[in-house]
């Protein structure tokens, strides 16, 4: 009879081979060690140590598993951002062999349909980013992008960000000899690819003004969503793309949110899933003399990341300040013409009325507030209120005990995960719309983290605010 020991040792060599790609025999120095551990177990009939060799066959056997879910179902878990490029550019035809530069004749369907509509009809695309889905057209062609402008119904004085898939592609839209600030290149280094927009000069040889709205700066990102970079790549072009939906309105996170607000206006819609960022980037502006970082929107990457990047890479004491918008420092003059989307006008507002509900500010001198109950109780009967909180805050409860609404309840997850409240936002916006509520209530997060850029649009899409006590 084949001892316990042998099944253990026979069991770890077949999942060790089957873990290794193509399989084949494990190596000899490897494959004696453990049997030299396997035969001392075996003369001191250590009882402990079989069952250590039956737990490394069953953490072999799950880790192979693991493995292969992994790519069944997610396959770029453990990427670099350029092997998600041209992984995800792979599944769906697409062959690049030194990402982003795609190889001619192998482009995917779609890819190459989207390009020829930008680059040959000059006309608008959708196309999901990690923030939310862009409108994009071709930032280099003035009349191209001035579609973006009327099929949004945008006003012409807010700027668009432009979007490119690689440095060379970047340098080439700068002034001749632009020199990066040292802070620039930090935060290229951290945050790029990614969710953050810088601000640089612009040059007037190659971005048109109507994408600046006139300004001397043009914002520049370049986005870390593997679909986003390949169609540029396929493109060849730079893409300036807003949020593809109407002015005014949330951003669509999904495909199906773009289909619903701009269904007959745009002739292509490449559907790449749920946005995982889920709020606009973040932008930023350096180019002041005094060298200070100033966040003029806040989004996906968060005024902690950006102050931890600065520190990490300057002298002790050297890293230059960083300051928000609005809670550090107050600017008129760019809130008239502004430099970057997001500043000017309302945005993120559906079609039906938004009340911020203030559970964490204090009210402003003249106001008072009143508990949750005594606000909910006031809604008037029969009407259908969504409700938009994290999902551990205490409106929960309440709303339980208060019959006459009829409550659409759409949770954004727990308070310490500020990430998934902003990941979650715009949908749920978007989705009680779609249950055709009378009245949003949407609940205050900390202003932490992404915290920052949810409460920065959520303020700009509520049209009355009530600030709650506790019960």
């Amino acid at each position: 009879m084949v001892s316990q020991y042998a099944v253990a040792y026979r069991g770890i060599l077949r999942e060790l081979r089957k873990s290794l790609n193509p399989s084949r025999k494990v190596n000899p120095v490897i494959r004696n060690q453990f049997r030299e551990a396997v035969e001392g177990y075996r003369k001191a009939n250590n009882k402990d140590g079989l069952t250590d060799l039956s737990h490394t066959v069953l953490f072999l056997t799950s880790q192979r598993e693991h493995k292969r879910l992994l790519e069944r179902y997610n396959p770029l878990i453990d990427f670099t951002e350029q092997e998600r490029i041209k992984a995800t550019a792979r599944r769906v035809g697409l062959d690049i062999p030194e990402v982003p530069k795609a190889s001619k004749g192998e482009e995917p369907h779609l890819l190459k349909q989207a390009a020829h509509h930008l680059c040959d009809l000059h006309e608008t695309v959708v196309f999901p980013t990690e923030t939310v889905y862009g409108l994009g057209a071709v930032a280099t062609n003035g009349d191209a992008a001035s579609k973006i402008f009327s099929t949004k119904g945008r006003p012409p004085d807010n700027p668009l960000i432009v979007h490119v898939s690689s440095v060379t592609m970047l340098e080439s839209l700068l002034p001749p000899g632009y020199l990066y600030p040292k802070a620039y290149q930090v935060l290229m280094r951290h945050f790029w690819p990614g969710a953050l927009t810088l601000l640089f000069p612009r040059n007037a040889e190659t971005i048109p003004s109507i994408i600046s709205a006139g300004q001397q700066t043009v914002a520049i990102r370049m986005p870390s969503h593997p679909v986003a970079r390949a169609l540029i790549a396929v493109a060849g072009k730079p893409l300036a793309a807003p949020s593809a939906n109407t002015s005014g309105k949330p951003s669509p996170t999904k495909a199906e949110h773009v289909a619903k607000d701009l269904d007959g206006k745009v002739p292509l819609i490449i559907d790449g899933g749920s946005c995982g960022v889920g709020l606009e980037s973040t932008v930023v502006d350096g180019l002041h003399e005094d060298g200070r970082i100033r966040i003029l929107r806040p989004g996906g990457i968060t005024v902690e990341q950006i102050e931890n990047a600065l520190k990490q890479e300057f002298p002790e004491g050297a890293a230059p300040s960083v300051l928000v918008h609005k809670r550090d420092y107050q600017d008129e003059e760019m809130e008239t013409a502004p430099t970057t989307p997001g500043m000017k006008y309302r945005h993120y507002s559906p079609s039906v009325p938004v009340t911020l509900l203030c559970t964490i500010s204090k009210p402003p001198p003249g106001s008072t507030s009143i508990s949750i109950s005594t606000f909910l109780k006031c809604l008037a009967p029969n009407s259908r209120v969504g409700i938009l909180a994290p999902s551990d805050a205490k409106i929960w409860d309440v709303v339980q005990t208060i019959e006459g609404p009829h409550w659409h309840r759409f949770p954004l997850g727990p308070s310490k995960d500020p990430a998934l409240t902003a990941q979650r936002l715009f949908d749920g916006l978007l989705t009680l719309e779609g249950e055709k509520v009378d009245l949003i209530l949407i609940e205050e997060v900390a202003e932490e983290h992404e915290g920052l850029a949810v409460m920065n649009r959520v303020r700009k899409a509520a049209g009355t605010t009530e600030w709650i006590s506790s019960d």
